[in-house]
């Protein structure tokens, strides 16, 4: 039989709320949200109004009982802490802001007192023993426990957190009404003590009202930068600090149950067996990026870094899966079963990130750009986390075994990329990731022009039309801006890259993929696409012509001037190294800078 929970209930200044009317105000609550009343939780509700005033024993301040982590514990419990953080956001939603109030100057009394009463418990030890050990006596040794702290019972539960018995878990701490971020309080002490999260502690989730005046509008995350901050509105300003209103709030009335109960329903658990439709390119692009990054995963030892990638992972997978419902939904379309089985229910911090099957039909010429921009972007955008060159061509060749193309052909992939940097030369690989990103630059340089797909790039077209959907940026749209960017031709680009708003490192990163591009479809003996060409010479053109007109009367060592000569430096190597591989279109030859900017 589960154990008994415990709801610890630490009220504020005042008279201690002898008659418990905070509980009457959260059972209903309670079953308006879906969740049994209070009859089967042990209730500790510990009375100390009159010791808040001041008392005459001279007892030590409790021991601390919870030792801070080290090491890869410290590492591996913040990371935990993180995900039941995210999941506690994830059922709550977005925080209501509603109407603030705007006459918080005429509660300052009121303020006053509160503040007064949390800065003598904080300052004065004998206070805090005293209350401390009164509360303490009333825990049991074990258990698993909820703490709801109002007002100045916030002060005093994050204060005890870390004094508790050592068998006691808390499942859950919810402040309401807090103080703590109130800027004239002293709370040092209490950070020193909390500058991570307690090994004993599940999840925090501080609400604070828009209309309550004595938390100010600040948030107990202004301590405590790992608290989840919730707003909630409260229409009445002068009931807003009541533990009652806050605890005839749904959302404090959840995430309490929470705690309490566990999950009763199942309206969060992201359900959808999808339909067999068919896959957009962007979505097929989608699929491969999320199956690189399991497999990615999958060659990561166990550890920290393995730890953290999958972390990362799951987040981007349960982002991405959701953008795409979204558009889906939002053009009247079915989602494909290949994509509601991704769905994460980050809701959960124990639910599974499933990984994706990928269909084999895509031929090697149709391959070639999706594969590249997956090999030469950042698959956990937002996230950064450095793998190696050995595990990351792993990786790439168990995705196309994977696509039914063979391992060869992932390799091929690689060595296409690794080729194309060692012609080029950049400064940093890790900064070739930048094509996505830089995508958005020249995108934002050429009003859009620079993203008109080369003909006859199988899905080129397709994945500028899902570009304007998702916009160039996050990690969706990194993968199209990057694929897109990697079969676009003709001057739009060349304007871009001429533009002083791209840097160096994004014409580095173009001219690789370009590059990159046309090594491969030759080592898988493809036919030649000679766009990538006619495109290199163009932004040699135009990059030449804005140098020389920006030399002739800048000063010799402006930085534009010297940005627009590497960029130059960049596009003759790849065009070099295409010459004498025999890689040009028939006939054509590297013009001289005399021959190209001829009238």
């Amino acid at each position: 039989m589960a154990p008994t929970p415990i709801l610890l209930f630490l009220h504020g200044v005042g008279t201690g709320d002898p008659d418990d009317t905070w509980q009457g105000a959260l059972e209903p609550t309670l079953a308006r949200v879906g969740y049994p009343d209070l009859s089967k939780i042990r209730v500790i509700a510990p009375k100390y109004p009159n010791g808040l005033r001041g008392v005459d024993d001279k007892e030590p301040v409790p021991k601390l009982t919870v030792k801070s982590l080290r090491g890869e514990d410290a590492k591996k419990h913040r990371r935990a802490f993180e995900r039941r953080q995210a999941a506690m956001e994830a059922r709550l939603g977005r925080d209501e802001r509603g109407e603030g109030w705007p006459a918080v100057g005429h509660a300052a009394p009121f303020v006053i007192k509160h503040i007064e009463q949390a800065t003598n418990y904080i300052t004065k030890p004998e206070i805090r023993a005293w209350v401390l050990d009164r509360i303490i006596k009333r825990l049991p040794a074990s258990g698993h426990l909820v703490i709801v702290g109002h007002s100045l019972g916030s002060v005093i539960a994050a204060d005890l957190l870390r004094r508790l018995p050592t068998g006691l878990k808390v499942d859950g701490l919810v402040t309401i009404g807090s103080p703590l971020g109130h800027g004239t309080l002293l709370v040092e002490p209490l950070r020193k003590v909390l500058s991570e999260p307690p090994a004993n502690l599940a999840w925090w989730v501080n609400f604070r009202s828009t209309a309550d005046p004595v938390p100010t509008g600040r948030g107990v995350s202004t301590v405590f930068p790992w608290v989840l901050d919730q707003r909630i509105p409260a229409p009445n300003p002068t009931t807003a600090h009541d533990a009652s209103t806050y605890l005839g709030n749904e959302a404090v009335a959840k995430t309490i149950g929470l705690g309490l109960f566990g999950s009763q329903s199942k309206e969060l658990v992201l359900v959808g067996k999808g339909l067999d439709v068919p896959l957009e390119p962007a979505e097929t692009l989608l699929l491969l990026a999320l199956r690189y990054a399991h497999l990615e995963a999958g060659q990561l030892e166990a550890g920290d870094k393995g730890e953290r990638y999958a972390d990362a992972l799951r987040c981007v997978q349960a982002d991405a899966v959701e953008k795409v419902m979204d558009w889906r939904a939002s053009v009247g379309m079915p989602v494909p079963s290949a994509i509601a089985k991704l769905a994460v229910d980050i809701s959960d911090p124990t639910s599974g990130t499933p990984a994706p099957w990928l269909p084999g039909d895509l031929s090697e010429a149709d391959a070639v750009v999706p594969l590249l921009a997956v090999a030469n972007a950042n698959v956990i955008q937002p996230f950064e986390i450095e793998v190696s060159r050995e595990k990351r061509r792993k990786a790439m060749e168990l995705l196309a075994f994977d696509m039914e193309l063979g391992t060869r052909y992932g390799a091929d992939v690689v060595e296409s990329l690794e080729e194309a940097r060692k012609v080029l030369k950049p400064t940093n690989w890790m900064k070739w990731a930048v094509l996505g990103l830089g995508g958005v630059a020249i995108f934002a340089a050429t009003g859009g022009l620079a993203l008109a797909a080369a003909p006859g790039v199988a899905g080129a077209a397709a994945l500028t039309s899902a570009l304007a959907a998702f916009g160039p940026g996050g990690m969706i749209g990194g993968l199209l801006t990057a694929g897109t960017l990697v079969s676009a031709g003709g001057g739009g680009i060349a304007i871009g890259l001429a533009a002083p708003g791209t840097t160096v490192e994004t014409a580095e990163a173009w001219v690789a993929s370009q590059l990159a591009a046309t090594l491969l479809r030759a080592r898988r003996g493809l036919p030649r696409d000679d766009q990538a060409w006619n495109t290199l010479l163009d932004a040699r053109i135009e990059v030449t012509r804005q140098m020389r007109r920006l030399a002739a009367i800048s000063d010799e060592s402006a930085p534009t001037v010297k940005a627009l000569e590497r960029k130059l430096e960049a596009i003759e190597r790849a065009l070099d190294h295409l010459h004498d591989l025999g890689l040009r279109p028939t006939e054509a030859e590297v013009p001289t800078l005399t021959e190209e900017t001829s009238e």
